[in-house]
């Protein structure tokens, strides 16, 4: 198997690139909670410690505030620091660092001192881990200028996005999908970078666009499956960046399908479907045959016992059959 056709668990390719980043650039770091010594609470940073050392891949301790802090910093001097926080919701008590600092610098340095900064986290949804480890919180990040924020699914997108997220001049948040990180796919070789805000078609159709992202991909793409089944050809475009995202791709398919469906695991009440679903409607209305429609979780609180999840996040069955009423409007 030649190297350009790697076969991996989603959290081997996110341990390929760092391994390969790491590599090819002296300037980048890696630094978190058990990063080092460990190899990292998902495995994600296993033998980094070895090959690269204590200077380039640092335990820190557990401060978000320390190792967002620290990594801002870093970043500030020309390092290009890939910081861990275990999960998104941890993040909050470190957002000053990076909503009002790491987003901003670049523009109140008068373009003078660019922010490399990944700062990687997961979230946990259906894995059973409660309220405080399982909210899907990119549209907090997602409205804030100078802020790239991605979320990929498949261990490619993992691969070929941190990629390209380590080589970015700007701060990147990178989500992962706790519940997808031992799903096994291709990944590319060293050199396959995946831009940030290039959407893939993930499903090809003709009578309903979805739109989607992160563990929703997924999702969408075993509803197709449903709704092949019952003579429904849709598309389902996974947007892989939020901000900024591919609107180019989504407006294309929403031309060739007039429906579109807008699925998220986040909150659907002031969630970033709102947002995509107001654009798609606002600049594609004499496209659709039908009001864009979406679906995305309750404002409920994620329960700790996984089954109960599963009821919470958007599944097939249930995105399939808001397809169908979409297209039979």
């Amino acid at each position: 198997m030649s190297s350009a056709q790697r076969v991996v668990k989603a959290w081997q390719a996110v341990n390929t690139a760092l391994h390969e980043e790491l590599e090819r650039d002296e300037r980048v770091v890696v630094l978190g909670e058990d990063v080092a010594a460990t190899g990292g609470t998902y495995g994600e940073t296993r033998r980094l410690l070895d090959r690269f050392g204590p200077e380039r891949v640092r335990d820190t301790p557990i401060s978000e505030q320390a190792i967002v802090g620290a990594a801002v910093g870093m970043a500030a001097v020309g390092l290009r620091p890939v910081a861990e926080i275990l999960f998104v919701d941890f993040l909050g008590i470190a957002s000053d660092m990076l909503v009002n600092q790491a987003a901003k610098l670049f523009a109140f340095s008068g373009g003078r001192v660019p922010v490399p900064l990944v700062l990687k986290t997961a979230v946990g949804t259906e894995a059973g881990l409660g309220a405080q480890h399982s909210q899907a919180l990119e549209g907090w990040y997602a409205q804030i200028p100078g802020l790239k924020v991605v979320w990929p699914s498949t261990p490619r997108d993992l691969h070929g996005l941190l990629k390209a997220a380590i080589r970015d001049d700007n701060p990147v948040l990178f989500l992962e999908s706790l519940a997808l990180l031992r799903e096994t796919g291709p990944i590319g070789g060293p050199d396959d970078v995946i831009p940030i805000g290039v959407a893939d078609v993930a499903r090809e159709g003709s009578d309903v666009t979805l739109v989607t992202y992160g563990t929703m991909r997924g999702k969408c793409l075993a509803a197709g499956e449903l709704l092949a089944g019952a003579g429904i050809a849709a598309e389902v475009i996974d947007l892989r960046s939020l901000a900024p995202w591919d609107r180019d791709a989504v407006f294309a398919s929403v031309a060739k399908t007039h429906r579109c469906l807008v699925v998220t695991e986040a909150v659907r009440e002031y969630g970033p479907s709102g947002e995509i679903a107001a654009e798609v409607g606002e600049l594609c209305f004499n496209e659709l045959d039908a009001p864009v429609t979406r679906i995305g979780s309750p404002r409920i609180l994620a329960p700790h016992v996984i089954a109960y999840d599963r009821l919470r996040v958007p599944q097939a069955g249930a995105i399939a059959a808001r397809a169908r009423e979409l297209v039979g409007k």
